[in-house]
């Protein structure tokens, strides 16, 4: 395992024209409009607390390394053509089984969308001919009508997809969604009336956030992963990330390096925390992974892998970001390494991360080692993703040391695989900007070979960082909608933004953008965003119309066209979806989803109005469109919103009334509150299974082999709902409005936070949050450690109880106001 060098790893596709030496050798071909070629413990311990050890610097990384010296901030655009050429996929060198194989997956896709009856009226093929011209994903549609099939053909097997995609959206009104599918195809089967090509303006379309893995996908088996990779080759996705199985490697390496078993055990956190272990930010914190874990995510990884490349889709693996075990400096006692700051309020129990030094002979055996024994296992198709400073500030901001430590990420990888191309998050830029200045993002960005590096502009939609870097100095980078954060429910967006931003990247001047991307922290909600930014990936102009645009979409997700329903669409569309600014983030921070105090904001960048209209006209659609379970679902979350919206107006006046000093009142509004609003809201979200706390820990408990570990697992996805880390480290950051999750947690927490005010008025004393706070956390931290079962089927009609709800609210809230 330690040897100086292994063969190359197992090849699946080359991404990248020319080779690792000649960077730019894709130049020619650009120009001259050629397609680019090219056993352990089985007792579940939780590691929960353990006493904190000191932070400080272990041993600091002090040589001066190379500066980097290359023109960052201008470049002509036959250098940014030729970064960007280096990165367009090798199409000529792959074989007609590819071809055949990708063409089967589509088919395959299709029985299991439609079923084998109505999938029998198309006709699908995979040709790399149809993007001769451009090098870019093509699809051509054609045929249908009077019995005739459907013709789609595709450059890749993700283009043909997409192409599907487009004929049940655009030609039969269908609509394919998380919260499930309206497939009533006509008959016979449109015809196309002419024949449609359609080319993709970018090489990528990109999808996931390294959170994504922890916030959604933890718990997935196989059949949830199939449908979502069926739903990613719909939506033309062709890059993402594909990180199951990697600590089962690194379990390997680390043995392999020395460490014992025990101390592999005590380095990985638990499964709804692994995101931010492989980012360096935590270690230990809900572990230990058992065994069975291990060998679960290896299995689901070669699967996943599998079917994401049948498809024709690049997967992302992981790479070597440059944290380590504090324990490997037992084996290898004279290790440079800098123990990092703490992050998210976490200890040094549990956080304060030891990053090897750059110019460290062990950097590169480690790297060198993980990466052959990931691709020896999975393959490659010679993309890896590496965060070393994700919301981490770096012990220095000398260029000199962050080029080091880049360059040193980069040789590792092509130590192993000379066609590697660096993906990279790009928040660390966004979430320091104070430290980040221009030479700090110079060192990075200049550090690897132009072309060789490909930035995620995670959160473009509302921050993009590719305008202040001049197009990222050179380098490609995709723009990114990042959306939603902790995978909250809450109706959010910033549809125009979304709209119009992938176009004015391609036109801002010597643009390298590669492609567009999805980079959601969580997923299953704000279905409309996603719909948009992926049909925004085909499309080289904006939509001109999103008013018309969205009630095209109602008609689609209900199967029928309703103007009470289009009418509601274009409410959200005007207030809960067009928030604007930089002060836009997808993150819930409503008074009912956060732990009370006297001084919550309630601000919102909406009119509340809006919301209890919407409100109105789905429920009098109700009648007509209640069949459509994305109707119910849409009801029931317009509802949620409605009531979220109704706790801060009751929030509201019950703070009035405590500072009045109007005891009546208080006790009023505040019996509302706890008695009967959050109870309503609690009954109504336990009518959909979508919505049911039962069925999110059943998810885990589901993925471990005896009672034991399902309890540990169940923990695990509790803290993450909720406290997050042992005393509310990152509290409620996770938050989700769910059947159970309202009852037995938000409930009485305002229960407390009410009679708390109660007593303080009754007694004349002031209310002190800081006590209020410790017995919170007591109710909060019995709720995680609860072994109550909530019900995974759901109970009631979503359209009765919603009435009943609004009958009773509605006349309050209509005005914003109660």
């Amino acid at each position: 395992l330690l040897g100086s060098r292994a063969p190359a790893p197992r090849a699946v596709r080359r991404p990248a024209l020319g080779t690792a030496r000649d960077p730019e050798a894709g130049l020619s071909q650009l120009q001259a409009g050629a397609a680019p070629s090219g056993p352990r413990d089985p007792r579940p311990s939780t590691h929960w607390p353990r006493p904190a050890t000191p932070p400080g610097q272990v041993r600091s990384w002090v040589s001066e390394g190379p500066r980097p010296g290359r023109d960052r901030w201008t470049m002509g655009a036959v250098a940014m053509a030729a970064a960007l050429g280096f990165l367009l996929l090798a199409r000529t060198g792959r074989s007609s089984g590819d071809e055949a194989r990708e063409t089967e997956a589509v088919r395959a896709l299709l029985v299991r969308l439609l079923g084998p009856g109505p999938a029998a009226g198309f006709s699908v093929s995979v040709e790399r001919a149809l993007a001769a011209e451009s090098g870019l994903d093509t699809y051509r549609l054609s045929g249908g009508g009077a019995g005739a099939r459907v013709q789609v053909r595709g450059s890749t097997g993700v283009a043909a997809a997409a192409g599907l995609h487009r004929y049940l959206r655009d030609f039969c009104g269908c609509h394919v969604a998380w919260s499930g599918s309206q497939l009533h195809l006509p008959r016979p089967l449109p015809a196309v009336p002419e024949e449609l090509t359609e080319a993709t303006p970018n090489r990528y379309r990109y999808y996931q956030n390294v959170c994504t893995q922890s916030y959604s996908f933890v718990w997935w088996d196989w059949a949830r992963w199939e449908r979502e990779i069926d739903w990613m080759a719909l939506n033309g996705i062709n890059l993402a990330l594909a990180w199951n199985g990697q600590e089962a490697i690194w379990r390997r390496v680390y043995l392999a390096l020395g460490l014992s078993q025990l101390e592999v055990d005590e380095y990985f956190t638990g499964p709804p925390f692994l995101a931010w272990g492989r980012m360096g930010n935590l270690h230990t914190w809900g572990g230990p992974l058992s065994n069975s874990w291990h060998l679960k995510e290896l299995y689901l990884q070669h699967r996943i892998l599998d079917r994401m490349r049948s498809f024709g889709m690049i997967p992302v693996l992981p790479a070597f970001a440059g944290h380590v075990p504090k324990a490997l400096t037992r084996v290898f006692p004279q290790i440079n390494v800098t123990q990092m700051g703490s992050w998210g309020h976490f200890n040094c129990s549990y956080s304060c991360s030891f990053l090897l030094a750059p110019q460290d002979p062990l950097f590169p055996i480690i790297g060198s080692l993980f990466l052959r024994e990931l691709t020896k296992e999975f393959g490659t198709d010679h993309i890896y993703g590496a965060d070393t400073f994700n919301e981490m500030q770096p012990p220095s901001s000398e260029p000199s040391y962050l080029a080091a430590a880049t360059a040193a990420v980069y040789q590792a990888m092509i130590a192993v695989d000379p066609d590697a191309v660096w993906l990279l998050q790009g928040w660390l830029f966004q979430n320091q900007p104070q430290f980040w200045g221009p030479a700090q993002v110079g060192a990075v960005l200049g550090a690897v070979p132009r072309g060789r590096l490909l930035v995620l502009d995670l959160f473009a939609e509302s921050q993009p960082v590719y305008i202040r870097t001049a197009s990222f100095q050179g380098q490609p980078f995709i723009w990114c909608m990042l959306h939603n954060f902790g995978g909250n429910h809450g109706l959010f967006g910033t549809l125009e933004a979304v709209n119009q931003g992938p176009a004015a990247a391609r036109l801002f001047p010597n643009s390298t953008i590669a492609g567009t991307g999805m980079a959601p922290e969580g997923i299953e909600q704000n279905e409309v965003i996603y719909a948009l930014m992926a049909e925004l990936g085909w499309r080289k102009d904006p939509v001109k119309d999103l008013g018309a645009w969205v009630t095209s979409f109602a008609t689609r997700r209900y199967g029928v066209s309703h103007g009470d329903a289009g009418a509601a669409w274009r409410l959200l569309l005007r207030s809960v979806y067009n928030c604007s600014g930089e002060s836009c983030r997808g993150h819930n921070h409503s008074p009912l989803v956060r732990r009370p105090s006297l001084q919550m904001v309630t601000t919102v960048w909406y009119n509340r109005s809006d919301v209890f209209e919407a409100w109105r006209l789905l429920l009098k659609a109700a009648p007509t469109l209640a069949t459509s379970s994305t109707f119910r679902y849409d009801l029931l979350d317009v509802t949620r919103q409605a009531v979220q919206d109704l706790v801060s107006l009751y929030y509201e006046e019950a703070r009035n009334a405590y500072l009045q000093k109007d005891l009546i009142s208080l006790l009023r509004v505040g019996g509302i509150l706890v008695y009967e609003l959050l109870p309503a809201l609690d009954k109504v979200l336990a009518s959909d299974t979508r919505f049911l706390l039962g069925s999110w820990l059943e998810k885990a408990r589901m993925v471990a082999v005896s009672e034991t570990e399902a309890r540990f697992y169940e923990q695990n996805s509790r803290y993450q709902l909720t406290l997050w880390g042992p005393v509310g480290n990152i509290l409620d950051y996770a938050n989700k409005q769910l059947a159970g999750l309202v009852a037995d947690y938000y409930t009485p927490r305002w229960q407390l936070f009410m009679e708390t005010l109660v007593e303080s008025l009754g007694q004349g004393i002031p209310f002190r949050q800081h006590q209020f706070d410790q017995k919170a956390f007591e109710l909060e931290q019995a709720f995680v450690l609860g072994t109550q079962r909530y019900p995974s089927q759901p109970q009631g009609d979503t359209v009765e109880l919603v009435k009943e709800l609004f009958l009773k609210y509605y006349p309050q809230g209509v005005t914003g106001s109660l």
